[in-house]
């Protein structure tokens, strides 16, 4: 069979070096490193991407944007031309979410607003019932502040922070710590909850509400294609053909 990617250097000094691969050697590296799924979503992507448009303005501005975050610098084994269709690629990719997904993300915002948003709020984790409705009576009654009793009892990282927490998006935490957080207003001391083998104390200090601006909406864009992808990927059934000997 003919060789039909060489790595390395075919000089007779750097004999030692990689050498080259047949057609059968790489679809079999394809699946040993895992790297076939790989290049099927890259497969599903092209497809997708097939029938969009752009103008020779819009690809313009895509290759000197992607120029500008490579610094100039080109990589080691791409020629121009490939970064430039890198840069046309990923404009028409963009092109795609939008056309697929931009017309509800509002819709879809607001459904995903409640885990999106975040909050800052103060928490003291035990493992004694009875030492922190001790801690919750003397937070309530004001003998001592959350963060001394935070550095003094608590048995989480919290301890290092005076008890401060975020500010952190609720879809990162708990579900029963974030539901209390959501329901609580600043200021609010809620009596010992058990989570877990944990007992915890927590004060909702102040809750920052998700907002649709630019990197929210590109966000959600992406988190939406991650979805439709993942998806085309799970309906595909590839399989490895070894090659025709004869025509390799």
């Amino acid at each position: 069979m003919n060789p039909v990617l060489q790595l390395g250097d075919d000089r007779p000094q750097a004999a030692s070096r990689l050498g080259t691969l047949t057609t059968a050697e790489i679809l079999q590296l394809l699946a040993e490193h895992q790297i076939l799924p790989l290049l099927v979503k890259e497969m599903i992507i092209d497809q997708a991407i097939a029938q969009i448009e752009s103008t020779p303005q819009e690809e313009k501005l895509a290759c000197e944007q992607l120029a500008q975050q490579s610094q100039g610098r080109q990589p080691p084994g791409m020629s121009k031309e490939q970064l430039q269709q890198i840069a046309i690629r990923q404009l028409k990719l963009d092109k795609f979410k939008e056309t697929a997904w931009g017309g509800d993300i509002d819709a879809y915002f607001f459904q995903r607003k409640p885990q999106l948003s975040r909050a800052i709020y103060s928490l003291i984790s035990t493992n004694d019932i009875g030492m922190s409705q001790e801690i919750y009576f003397r937070i309530q009654e004001g003998e001592q502040s959350f963060a001394q009793l935070a550095r003094e009892y608590a048995q989480g990282p919290e301890a290092q922070t005076d008890g401060l927490v975020g500010p952190v998006e609720l879809q990162t935490i708990h579900p029963v710590l974030a539901k209390l957080l959501s329901i609580s207003q600043p200021q609010q001391l809620l009596p010992p909850t058990q989570i877990g083998d944990k007992i915890i104390i927590v004060r909702l200090e102040k809750l920052l509400p998700a907002q649709l601006d630019r990197s929210m909406r590109q966000r959600l864009l992406n988190e939406r294609f991650s979805t439709w992808l993942q998806t085309e990927m799970a309906s595909q059934n590839w399989l490895l053909q070894p090659p025709d000997i004869a025509t390799v």
